[in-house]
C-alpha cells in the first residue's frame, strides 16, 4: 500500500500546487492580482457581511398593496369580458371590502356571463411537480345576477408566495447593475426577503433602488378638465389625479388606464438633453410596444402624455410629431445620479408588489475588522499550539502531519476563492475546525501504526498496516459529519450555509491531506531512508 504509481504522485502533487496557485491572489492586493497573467489564477476570497461591513435589509410583501392592486386588475378584467360582444348589460362593478361584485343586468343572460366570468378565477398550479391546481379567486353567482369574486386563501398564499420568488429575481437584477459584490438575496418564510450586501458604501441607495416599485406607465393627459376641478369634485369616470414629482407637485387629469407599460421596455439609458445638457434617460421599446408607441403618437399629435413612475408624473411632454422609432425620452430635472438611478430600474423591471423594510441594520467595516483581527490572532495561536505539539508527540511524523496540514489549510482557501464563496465568521470557525478534524485524522493513523509497531511487526508492515486500518475510520468519522454538512445547508441560510459549505470542502480536503498526502510522505520517506523501525 505504500507503493505510488509515478502517474499517482504527479496527479497528488499537481493538486497540491493548484491548491497554492489558487490561495497565492489572497496575499496580494487587488491591483497586482489584476497584472497577472490571464492564466494564473486571480479570484480573491469575497469578505461576507460580518467581516468587512455592509447592509441588512429584511423586506416583507405588502399584502394589503397587492390584494389592492390585484382587485382593481380583476375589475378591468370583468367590465372588458362582460363589453365583448354580444355586450352583456351590468351595474354595480366595483371593490366592495375584500372582494369585487357586479350585477347582470339581465338576469336571462346569467349562463352566459357565468361562461365569460368563470375563466377570471384565474387557476393556479401549486406545486413545481403538479399539485393540485387551485384558485386564486372563488366565483359565486346569485340567481337576481349579482357576481361576487373573492380570494381563495390557498390561491391568494400561492401568488404571494409567486410574488416573493419574482421579487427576488428583480432585487437581484437592481442589485446586479448597482456592481454591488456577491450579494445574498434569500426567501425567509412565505412573504419576506432578505438582502445582504457586503462591502455596500451607501445602504440608503441600496434601499432606495430596491424598495421603489419602478411602474412605469403612459397615460394620455385630459386637457378638458381643469385639474383644481377634477379635485374639488372628483375626477370624471376613468380619469384620475396623478401629481408630478416638482416641487411644489403639479397635480394632472390623466386618462386611468394607461396607454403602454413599462413590461414592453428592452434597455433605458442615461444620457445628456442635447439642448439643455440636462441628464435625461432614454429608453427602447420591444417590437410590440414600438408599435403601439408609434401608433399611440400618431393618433395624439398636439396633446400632452404623462410619463408616470409609481403613480407620480415624472414628465408630461407634448407630442410634436407621431414617434415610429419606438424610441423616447424621459426628462424630468434629474440629477445624474437619479437619472441613472432610474435607468437602473426600468432595466431591471418593476416589483409585482410594493415591498416594506421590516428590518434594516448597517453593519460597519469597524466591526468586521476587528472580528478578522480576532480571528487571525486566535487561528496563529492555535496553528502554533497544533504544529509544537505534533513535533513533541509523533517527532518527525508530526513534521508530516504538519506538511499536510498546510496543504490542507490552502486547499480550502484556494478551492473557496476558486468558487467565489463568501468568507464569513462561521465560516472561519467551519475551517478551524476541520484543521482539528485533519490533525485527529493523523493521530489515529499514527497511534495504528504504534500499535502494529509494539506488536513486532516491522517498519514498513507496522505503518502499511496502520494507514489501512485508519482508513475506515477517518472515512467513517467524515462521512457522518458530511451527512450533518448536508443536512445544514439545505435547511440553514446566509452565515448557516456558510459554514456548512466551508466544512464539506475540509472534510473533502482533509481525506486528501491527512490520509493520501501523508501517506505519500511517509512512503518517500520509507523509500529513502529504509528504516528498521518506525520513529513514533
Amino acid at each position: 500500500m505504500l507503493y505510488f504509481a509515478r502517474w499517482k504522485i504527479i496527479l497528488i502533487v499537481l493538486v497540491a500546487v493548484v491548491g497554492f496557485l489558487t490561495t497565492a491572489p489572497n496575499f496580494f492586493s487587488k491591483d497586482t492580482v489584476n497584472s497577472w497573467p490571464d492564466w494564473l489564477p486571480g479570484r480573491q476570497l469575497v469578505l461576507g457581511l460580518d467581516l468587512q461591513g455592509g447592509a441588512y435589509l429584511l423586506y416583507q410583501v405588502d399584502r394589503e398593496n397587492f390584494a389592492e392592486k390585484r382587485l382593481e386588475t380583476l375589475v378591468g378584467d370583468i367590465r372588458s369580458a362582460l363589453r365583448e360582444k354580444p355586450r352583456i348589460g351590468y351595474t354595480g362593478l366595483g371593490i366592495q371590502g375584500d372582494a369585487v361584485q357586479v350585477r347582470i343586468r339581465d338576469v336571462e343572460r346569467l349562463d352566459e356571463a357565468r361562461k365569460r366570468l368563470a375563466p377570471l378565477r384565474n387557476t393556479l398550479v401549486s406545486a413545481l411537480f403538479g399539485g393540485d391546481p387551485v384558485d386564486e379567486f372563488e366565483f359565486e353567482v346569485d340567481d337576481n345576477g349579482l357576481a361576487r369574486f373573492n380570494f381563495t386563501d390557498e390561491g391568494f398564499s400561492n401568488r404571494v408566495r409567486g410574488i416573493v420568488s419574482q421579487s427576488i429575481e428583480v432585487i437581484r437584477r437592481r442589485i446586479d447593475e448597482l456592481g454591488t459584490t456577491e450579494p445574498s438575496i434569500q426567501r425567509q418564510g412565505d412573504d419576506r426577503i432578505l438582502v445582504e450586501a457586503p462591502g455596500e458604501q451607501n445602504p440608503q441607495r441600496l434601499k432606495d433602488i430596491i424598495g421603489q416599485t419602478a411602474q412605469l406607465t403612459f397615460h394620455m393627459v385630459d386637457v378638458t378638465i381643469e385639474p383644481e376641478q377634477a379635485i374639488d369634485a372628483g375626477a370624471p369616470p376613468g380619469r384620475s389625479v396623478m401629481y408630478s414629482t416638482d416641487d411644489p407637485p403639479r397635480p394632472y387629469v390623466v386618462e386611468s388606464a394607461p396607454l403602454l407599460t413599462g413590461d414592453e421596455l428592452v434597455d433605458a439609458q442615461t444620457s445628456f438633453d442635447p439642448q439643455t445638457n440636462e441628464p435625461v434617460v432614454t429608453f427602447r421599446f420591444n417590437t410590440s410596444g414600438a408599435r403601439k408607441f408609434g401608433l399611440v403618437t400618431q393618433q395624439n399629435v398636439g396633446r400632452p402624455f404623462a410619463i408616470v413612475l409609481d403613480d407620480e408624473v415624472i414628465s408630461a411632454p407634448v407630442i410634436r410629431e407621431p414617434i415610429l422609432g419606438g424610441s423616447g425620452q424621459i426628462s424630468g430635472n434629474f440629477t445624474v445620479e437619479g437619472a441613472n438611478d432610474l435607468a437602473v430600474l426600468l432595466r431591471a423591471g418593476a416589483l409585482p408588489a410594493r415591498l416594506t423594510v421590516i428590518e434594516e441594520r448597517t453593519i460597519g467595516p469597524g466591526l468586521g475588522s476587528d472580528s478578522v483581527a480576532a480571528g487571525e490572532i486566535a487561528a496563529i495561536i492555535g496553528l502554533v499550539a497544533v504544529v509544537a505539539f505534533m513535533l513533541l508527540a509523533y517527532g518527525l511524523f508530526g513534521v508530516f502531519a504538519n506538511i499536510a496540514l498546510m496543504i490542507n489549510i490552502t486547499l480550502i482557501i484556494g478551492t473557496l476563492s476558486l468558487l467565489g464563496a463568501t468568507l464569513t465568521l462561521p465560516g472561519i470557525a467551519g475551517i478551524v475546525l476541520t484543521v482539528g478534524m485533519a490533525v485527529d485524522s493523523n493521530v489515529l493513523i499514527y497511534e495504528r501504526i504504534r500499535e502494529e509497531s509494539r506488536q513486532g511487526r516491522s517498519a514498513i508492515n507496522a505503518i502499511d498496516a496502520g494507514f489501512s486500518r485508519a482508513l475506515c475510520t477517518i472515512l467513517d468519522a467524515n462521512i457522518t459529519t458530511l451527512i450533518a454538512a448536508i443536512i445544514l445547508f439545505q435547511l440553514g441560510s446566509g452565515p448557516i450555509r456558510g459554514f456548512a459549505v466551508t466544512l464539506a470542502i475540509g472534510i473533502a480536503t482533509t481525506v486528501f491531506s491527512a490520509f493520501t498526502f501523508t501517506r505519500l510522505l511517509v512512503a518517500q520517506w520509507v523509500r529513502m531512508r529504509r528504516p528498521t523501525a518506525v520513529p513514533l
